[in-house]
């Protein structure tokens, strides 16, 4: 096996002379570059880079690394990163970019470097939209292949629920295209599997006529927390599956970034995405904006293009440790027992303390079944918070309402690397490392978190 270390500049070469692309090594310009994520939370130390223009230059890419035991990672956007790329080769897929719709069908054709807010802009000139998440910056891929829980979810189910196709490059440097009717456990893995299997360089998936919503935000003082949040647990047993929603706990810093209403203070946010008209949206969260004393109000009908502003995630790249914890049921005691760990006066640190409502389309098998699960859960909880030693408190805390499984896409850090596990049910996670030791029997694609090969049942 040849180690990272031992990989030579004729190696190098051999490589650059097969890609389009460029390859890079440690000391050469913009190698450093190269590696920024969104979250620098994780320090990768590749001892290559391959930045690749297309699925040839990935083939070309896995095949020499392939060749040479290389470990694997991959990186588009960087948001969900995991465990460190400590060696090997890092495939750079951020200039797989572009987008074809066709509004017939309904179905967008998507590359794998691909940011949402491309697909969102080009699907609005057909008046559809895709099921994408909090931030339009996110990478489609890597978003959809850990299942993609979005601003529709109630109404239309992950976006890995979607998928029509997936074009892949598994290990042994060969190209697949993955549907329901050709590759099909490859297919059934690899949505909601996220980069265990190989290397996505398109998705094909549908679109929703979905033009316009009614959402944005309501925010409240954090000394309102315990009558909002609620309020708002017992308004979500009665909404319509067009309404998905959410409640944050925010403690952002006192800095000039952040607008002063939010700065070093404790305040809660509850954000909307209703698909309905804007007096029915009205009627439907008037019981919210009785809960408490408003700060700002932020709803109303808005373009499809705008669904960014719904959450607001931050826009420049940050640090940050993100937990999560899929929750059977959200009950009085769950509220209370979140206070306790989260409310006003509690030793909390994370800036961010959110549940998310799921249930409705969330809550059932696609038409297609993949390897999303957590369809009984109830709500998702999950936790960000700025590089810290203390242990996820609250995730921790609220074990006792939880199912024992968590939300993959909502777990970032270097120490999360070790709980893919616990993203998924035993059969499903029995399943997912059989089809690994078919697609990837030397775990190539290691720096992840990660699905170990397990030999097929006798």
């Amino acid at each position: 096996m040849t180690t990272g270390k031992s990989i030579a500049r004729p190696a190098a070469a051999e490589l650059a002379e097969r890609l389009r692309g460029r390859v890079l090594r440690p000391g050469d310009d913009d190698f450093a570059l190269e590696l920024e994520g969104f979250n620098p939370i994780t320090e990768h130390d590749p001892d290559l880079i391959a930045i690749v223009t297309g699925a040839a230059d990935v083939r070309e890419a896995v095949a020499f690394a392939a060749g040479r035991q290389l470990p694997i990672s991959i990186q588009a956007t960087g948001h969900g990163p995991s465990t460190p790329a400590d060696g090997g080769l890092l495939i750079s897929t951020r200039r797989l970019r572009g987008v074809s719709i066709d509004p017939v069908t309904r179905i967008a054709r998507v590359e794998g470097g691909t940011q949402w807010f491309e697909v969102i802009q080009a699907a609005a000139e057909y008046g559809l939209a895709p099921l994408s998440g909090s931030s339009p910056l996110t990478g489609v891929i890597g978003y959809t292949l850990g299942g993609g829980l979005g601003l529709m979810a109630r109404r239309y189910g992950y976006a890995a629920d979607r998928v029509t196709a997936l074009e892949i490059v598994t290990a042994d440097g060969q190209s697949h295209r993955a549907t329901p009717d050709h590759d099909t456990d490859l297919f059934w893995a690899v949505r909601g599997g996220k980069g265990n299997f190989g290397v996505v360089t398109a998705v094909e998936f549908e679109l929703v006529p979905v033009s316009r919503l009614y959402g944005g935000g309501l925010f409240f003082a954090g000394e309102a927390s315990a009558d909002v949040l609620h309020a708002w647990r017992e308004w979500t047993a009665s909404v319509p599956e067009e309404l998905t929603s959410s409640l944050a706990l925010l403690r952002m810093p006192d800095i000039e970034a952040i607008p002063p209403f939010l700065r070093g203070r404790l305040t809660v946010h509850i954000r909307i995405a209703y698909l309905g008209s804007a007096e029915d949206g009205d009627r439907l969260v008037a019981p919210l904006r009785a809960a408490g004393p408003l700060v700002v109000d932020t709803l109303a009908e808005i373009p499809y293009t705008r669904s960014g502003e719904i959450h607001n995630d931050p826009t420049e790249p940050i640090p940050y440790s993100e937990r999560s914890m899929m929750l059977r049921v959200l009950d009085e005691a769950a509220v209370d027992g979140l206070l306790e760990l989260a409310g006003p006066g509690a030793d909390c640190i994370d800036l961010v303390v959110e549940l998310r409502q799921l249930g409705g389309a969330a809550g059932r098998s696609p038409k297609v079944p993949n390897a999303v699960d957590h369809r009984d859960a109830a709500f998702a909880l999950s936790t960000l918070s700025l590089p810290d030693d203390r242990p996820p408190l609250v995730v921790d805390g609220m074990a006792p309402w939880g199912t024992g499984l968590r939300y993959l896409n909502f777990l970032a850090s270097p120490d999360t690397a070790v709980l893919a596990e616990s993203g998924y049910e035993p059969a499903t996670f029995a399943r997912l490392a059989e089809i690994k030791a078919r697609a990837d029997p030397d775990n190539l694609f290691r720096f992840n978190h990660n699905i170990v090969p397990r030999p097929l049942r006798a």
